[in-house]
């Protein structure tokens, strides 16, 4: 059998709210993520018969690829769950930044999930994909479906939203990116906003970008500034040059950018560039 490809994709968080800290660690959520055309490449094919295990490999040097990461661990449950013996090559070609908030590992985890079920025919269903992914972490279930969608619990439990607009994305990342597990630690020490999550949904079906505006946050902001500072000067500049719906993504360090005007998302990719990584994409839907 040759390599199938696939297509791992980001996500955006047009909303975020932080609840209270659960027994096992996690946190109560109540988001609203955007799939984006942004993604990861990963290359999976079936071992020979005389390989001993898995072989992972990562092209961003940055990122451990040893046997605990998201990837390993998605097959290792996925192989529990499905008794199959088939080990498997994967390469991951990494163009989503690491440490930005925009889901680039918990994807990885999914798709390979995904990818496996369809190249051995397990039949898994998508609610079934979900469960193991569960286990993984609160983003990962998000990306079976890979849609607009509320997300609750700890990310798990995801309803699809309607997004009329099609909407382009500036994405900028700083230098500094933020651990997840930081923002989180700083963030059970501070009193953290709330946002409408209702109303951020209701303007996203309605394409009314004029109070989507008054509406979008991130609760994980505030902490994430604490390391980071330089988000919020990322921010008043993608504002300075006419977009509004401007937000950070995630526990950051990205901040990103909505506009149904795709002139105004060039120039400002154009203006921006410097210590930054910029990229230029778009809504799923």
């Amino acid at each position: 059998m040759g390599t199938t490809v696939i297509k791992s994709y980001a996500k955006i968080n047009i909303c975020l709210n932080v609840g209270n800290k659960r027994k096992d660690g996690y946190h109560e959520l109540d988001m609203v993520m955007l799939p984006i055309e942004l993604h990861d490449s990963i290359l999976i094919s079936k071992e020979k018969r005389n390989a001993k295990d898995h072989f992972i490999t990562i092209d961003d040097f940055s990122i451990s690829a040893d046997k605990y990461n998201t990837v390993a661990q998605a097959i290792d449950k996925l192989q529990k769950k499905y008794n199959f013996d088939d080990l498997f090559t994967i390469f991951v070609h990494k163009n989503i930044p690491i440490q930005a908030g925009l889901g680039g590992g918990s994807s990885n985890a999914a798709f390979t999930v995904k990818g496996i079920n369809k190249i051995l025919k397990l039949g898994a269903s998508d609610d079934e994909l979900r469960t193991i992914c569960e286990k993984l972490g609160g983003d990962v279930p998000f990306f079976i479906d890979c849609k607009p969608s509320r997300c609750q619990g700890i990310g798990e439990k995801c309803s699809p939203i309607e997004v009329k607009n099609d909407y382009y994305v500036l994405i900028v990342k700083p230098k500094q990116g933020c651990s997840t597990k930081d923002v989180y630690r700083v963030g059970d020490e501070l009193e953290l906003d709330t946002y409408d999550v209702d109303k951020v949904i209701e303007c996203l079906k309605e394409g009314n970008d004029d109070e989507l505006v008054k509406y979008i946050g991130n609760a994980l902001e505030k902490p994430a500034l604490t390391f980071v500072p330089e988000i919020e000067t990322i921010k008043e500049k993608l504002k300075a040059f006419g977009l509004k719906i401007v937000l950070m993504s995630g526990s950051g360090s990205s901040v990103f950018a909505l506009s149904t005007d795709k002139k105004l998302i060039n120039n400002a990719f154009k203006e921006i560039q410097g210590d930054y990584t910029v990229i230029k994409t778009k809504v799923l839907k």
